[in-house]
């Protein structure tokens, strides 16, 4: 009798413990499918929304964002705290001239620079502004389109910053993720403008005002920063949100709006690959 009243308490125990884990796991699920279906609304056309809710999950995260922005701050921490800095709230520009990642137009030979600029900013507000617009905009379009996608997108972006600025504003060092951040923003921006009607409008609305805003925000104090004469504040090239911004545009909205295609096979993607290819050809000239 006492060991049939073991096993029947251990049945209990173990069906209870069963029925909990079994409860959480359909609460997570429940939380995730809220997740999955505020991101379709805002970053996809009604008519494609159904086959991503069919496959969305959360694995594999959002790695590439999250990984760039945590390689981003620790190379700000590393300049800023670890450096000798007069403030580091601003850091000192011309104690960082000699940084290996900083796109400088006298070493243009040292090719990574036209990538590795993204990770060093120019103080506090410039690397808060990119964080959150990139964590904003780039988590949620990393849940649709997944990392490969979404990380050419924000390289382009970068590349065609430091390539725009070598032309455009030749004597001018560059630093920061600006033009992968405005990548983002232009594939998105564009996806909306051309799937208006199909999206919800109020949220087309508001999505759009959204965008407008932050980037009017942003250009303007980058504008500010450039051309108002201040020796206390390093100059932040504007020529990057400019050039990110219509790469965004033009490769970002190819990629984004082939949500459940294969955007190699898209013409529209070898188009600006050409572009891309006479682009570094001229800057090499």
């Amino acid at each position: 009798m006492e060991l049939e009243r073991l096993s029947a308490e251990e049945e209990r125990a173990a069906r209870s413990q069963e029925g909990e884990e079994e409860g959480r796991n359909r609460a997570a699920c429940l939380s995730c499918d809220r997740l999955h279906n505020t991101v379709s609304k805002w970053m996809l056309p009604e008519d494609s929304r159904a086959t991503y809710l069919e496959r969305a999950n959360c694995i594999p995260p959002p790695i590439f964002i999250l990984g760039i922005s945590v390689a981003e701050v620790a190379v700000f921490i590393y300049y800023a705290v670890l450096k000798p800095q007069s403030q580091w709230l601003t850091l000192d520009w011309e104690s960082n001239q000699n940084s290996p990642f900083i796109y400088r137009p006298d070493k243009r030979k040292e090719a990574w620079r036209f990538l590795s600029y993204m990770l060093v900013h120019a103080g506090i507000e410039h690397i808060l502004g990119n964080l959150f617009l990139q964590l904003l905009l780039g988590i949620p379009l990393e849940l649709v389109h997944k990392g490969h996608r979404v990380g050419l997108v924000y390289i382009a972006g970068v590349l065609a910053g430091s390539l725009a600025s070598s032309v455009c504003d030749p004597l001018q060092g560059l630093v920061g993720a600006s033009g992968g951040v405005y990548a983002l923003i232009g594939g998105y921006f564009m996806n909306i403008l051309v799937n208006f009607r199909e999206m919800i409008p109020l949220f087309g609305v508001v999505r759009l005002l959204f965008i407008l805003s932050i980037v009017g925000t942003d250009v303007g104090f980058a504008l500010y920063r450039r051309f108002i004469p201040d020796n206390s504040a390093p100059q932040v090239s504007f020529v990057a949100h400019i050039a990110g911004g219509l790469a965004g545009m033009s490769i970002g909205y190819v990629i984004f709006s082939c949500f459940d295609k294969n955007f190699i096979k898209d013409p529209r993607f070898w188009h600006f690959h050409y572009f891309l290819c006479l682009e570094l050809f001229c800057c090499a000239i």
